[in-house]
């Protein structure tokens, strides 16, 4: 198979690795995935942990494959620093990319550089990548992308330009609060609860003010009412992502709008933006991910042919 790989996509963020092998025309050879990301390792360790995850795709190799990666790699404490691009930009485009140093002759590895906004002052690496994808495959998309995740993105789109970006910690607050909050034993269970999910919604959304009250208010509730583990989570989701939706709402309401990730988080989001009266077009991040990091190596091989 190694021959039959044309180049490797590369995610590579502060907690995880993800590669694959690309074919001809895009289509995905071969995957592997591990928990070592950037936040773990010092950047003479990078290219070490790339080759034993890439070994089978580089044994016998008759010449070196080209990697392209985009996400925390390419942060200042990552391999190499890729110095973000201002916005409003384009997303980047394969002549921006910034070359890894590598020291084995059977690859080369070049990296995607992130955004940056000076006012209000917001970066973003990786989800600009997915940005690329989405619009190779919708370039006459205008409106808003919500890009739901540990620290969601909400990316403003006009005539294929990134005119601005807002990050909300929507996703870490959730991660925090379930693990470290007063309320993290009435939240500890797996399950879900549709109608308590819209009910926070609709209260961070009605009353802003009183979001902080609410989730507190998920405690008594689990002591002095039938109000379980799955009722209180999904209140709690609820009520933040309510709370988001909210200061988008200039984003969204009566605009076209894309939400952008992972399955099951954009059917969330979905479902919140839907009760709102709200219809979005949803894409996966993985493929638009593979579909950003699939326009700058075509581009990239080109210009070196």
């Amino acid at each position: 198979m190694s021959n039959n790989i044309q180049w490797i996509a590369l995610d590579w963020g502060t907690t995880h690795f993800r590669a694959w092998a690309m074919g001809a025309g895009g289509q995905v050879l071969d995957q592997v995935k591990s928990d070592q990301g950037m936040g773990s390792l010092s950047p003479d360790e990078f290219e070490g942990v790339l080759l034993s995850q890439l070994e089978p795709w580089l044994a016998d190799r008759q010449k070196p494959l080209t990697a392209f990666a985009c996400g925390m790699v390419g942060a200042r404490q990552g391999w190499t620093e890729a110095a973000y691009l201002s916005a409003p930009c384009v997303p980047p485009r394969n002549e921006q990319l910034v070359k890894a140093p590598t020291t084995d002759p059977r690859l080369n590895v070049y990296i995607v550089p992130g955004l940056s906004q000076a006012e209000p002052a917001d970066v973003m690496r990786g989800e600009e990548t997915q940005v690329a994808g989405f619009l190779a495959s919708m370039p006459s998309f205008e409106g808003a992308m919500c890009m739901p995740g540990t620290h969601s993105k909400w990316v403003e789109i006009k005539n294929g330009v990134v005119e601005r970006f807002t990050t909300f910690m929507t996703g870490e607050m959730f991660g925090l609060m379930t693990k470290h909050s007063v309320i993290k034993h009435s939240v500890a269970g797996k399950g879900w609860d549709h109608e308590q999910f819209l009910a926070g919604v609709e209260l961070s959304m009605a009353n802003p003010a009183m979001t902080s009250q609410e989730l507190f208010g998920i405690r008594p509730r689990s002591i002095l009412q039938d109000f379980g583990p799955d009722k209180a989570r999904a209140r709690l989701s609820g009520l933040l992502i309510g709370w988001e939706i909210l200061a988008t709402k200039h984003l969204w309401a009566n605009k076209q709008i894309c939400i952008l990730g992972e399955p099951q988080l954009t059917k969330i989001y979905n479902i919140a933006l839907e009760q709102q009266g709200c219809q979005a077009t949803i894409a996966d991040g993985d493929m638009m991910t593979l579909g950003g990091l699939h326009a700058v190596a075509v581009a990239q091989m080109e210009q070196a042919s």
